[in-house]
């Protein structure tokens, strides 16, 4: 029912943007990529239920909720992309639904834990050498006319090899053998992860001139640690390294300056025109949106410079207002929540720590995407899970609901199994 009332929803959108755009209804070829995008999530639907029938009911209509949301406005924005996108959404589709056919054990993940994470530091460090500079950022791979940004399959390695890294090592990291300026230390053959990590994040940072995607990683790190160890000691030490690294890189390169001096800011006579554009256009269509918003199609997104991709919320906030916008935080909050939910219904550490790893993908990046394009934060260059336009973005994103969806029929299934044996004693 509620994949229903969200087709209707979507279509009702698709019609709002249409009149407003031509003040008829045809042709009628407006509507074909709603129609599709409907089919895909009722075929992945269908799909669950054959195959994973107890997984969680509700984390599928949120997902084609923002998906259609999405499409929506990418549509309202630019016809042409609106298609494109459609087309990634069944790639995307079809990775999803590979990932619930072959790893409905996804036991078998942790036995090549150091296979993924080599996978993806490689994937990483293949755009500081190969990478294509794309709006001041290296994060691209170009392969003729094809462009695939190798940061999103990475975030999904790291979390299954730090998912089996942690499982395994979990009862070592909480005890502390030493203590360094106060502060308890495991040995440090088991804390040298975390400085890893931190050099990962910094070297992003420098190299990638990637600020988004160096917080994310690092973000994601930090809570698949408190979740394994409950130590706040390496929350409190990670934010302190993080924000070391980020200090230095602001001392030492113009673009981070850049970063912060846009966000602190963003009118400034001397920028507004130029580094800090973007922000501010922002910040000027989301004020222009009022509660209500000015209307699919008749407010001025276009000005804002990659609407499409790393400003779609701010689209969202001009043209459905607060309450859109008020909507979609909603959406992502129901989102994380249910995956917690799959998360703490894991009794086996790996799967715990996998489900904890994955919505922390989808928590964080939603959380520095929309808080930069508000001035929350300084602004970064990341997607909007399941709403920005972007292949790669996508097609990770599903892979990452693929795997949420096998942990929550696991641990429901189990939860059953053991509620069945619990009442014949």
């Amino acid at each position: 029912m509620l994949l229903i009332f969200l087709t209707v929803m979507m279509s009702v959108g698709f019609i709002s943007v249409q009149l407003a755009r031509e003040e008829k209804l045809a042709p009628a070829s407006f509507l074909y990529p709603a129609a599709a995008a409907a089919a895909v999530f009722i075929v992945l639907h269908v799909v669950l239920r054959i195959f994973m029938p107890r997984a969680d009911g509700l984390i599928l209509p949120i997902t084609a909720g923002l998906t259609f949301m999405g499409l929506v406005m990418i549509d309202r924005l630019d016809p042409d992309l609106a298609l494109e996108q459609m087309s990634w959404i069944i790639v995307a589709a079809v990775c999803f639904v590979l990932v619930i056919l072959f790893f409905r054990d996804y036991e078998n993940l942790a036995q090549y834990k150091y296979t993924w994470g080599i996978a993806a530091l490689l994937l990483l460090a293949s755009t500081m050498v190969l990478g294509k500079e794309v709006n001041g950022a290296r994060l691209w791979l170009q392969i003729g006319s094809f462009h695939f940004q190798p940061s999103e399959l990475a975030k999904v390695a790291l979390v299954i090899f730090l998912a089996a890294f942690f499982a395994e090592k979990h009862e070592l990291l909480s005890i502390s053998t030493h203590r360094a300026l106060g502060i308890p230390l495991p040995e440090v053959k088991y804390f040298v992860p975390l400085l890893l990590m931190w050099g990962v994040s910094v070297l992003m940072m420098i190299y990638q001139k990637d600020l988004g995607s160096s917080l994310l990683f690092f973000g994601i790190f930090t809570c698949m640690m408190y979740a394994a160890t409950a130590r706040k000691t390496y929350v409190l030490v990670g934010v302190a390294l993080f924000a070391l690294g980020a200090y230095l890189c602001y001392l030492g390169f113009g673009h981070v300056q850049v970063r912060v001096l846009t966000w602190l800011r963003p009118f400034n006579a001397a920028t507004i025109q130029h580094e800090s554009y973007q922000i501010s256009q922002s910040l000027f269509a989301l004020s222009s949106g009022g509660v209500s918003g000015t209307g699919l199609g008749l407010g001025h997104p276009n000005f804002i410079p990659s609407v499409t991709t790393d400003f779609i919320f701010s689209a969202v906030g001009e043209e459905l207002g607060l309450l859109g916008a008020a909507s979609v935080v909603l959406m992502y909050i129901l989102l994380v929540a249910r995956g917690i939910k799959v998360a703490l219904s894991h009794r086996d550490d790996f799967g715990k720590l996998l489900a904890v790893g994955l919505v922390s993908i989808i928590a964080l990046q939603s959380f520095i995407i929309m808080g930069g394009v508000t001035r929350l934060i300084p602004l970064t260059g990341i997607t909007l899970p399941f709403m920005s336009y972007g292949g790669s973005s996508l097609v990770a994103n599903f892979m990452v609901l693929g795997l949420l969806m096998a942990l929550s029929h696991r641990g429901a299934t189990t939860n059953v199994v053991s509620l069945k044996e619990g009442t014949k004693r």
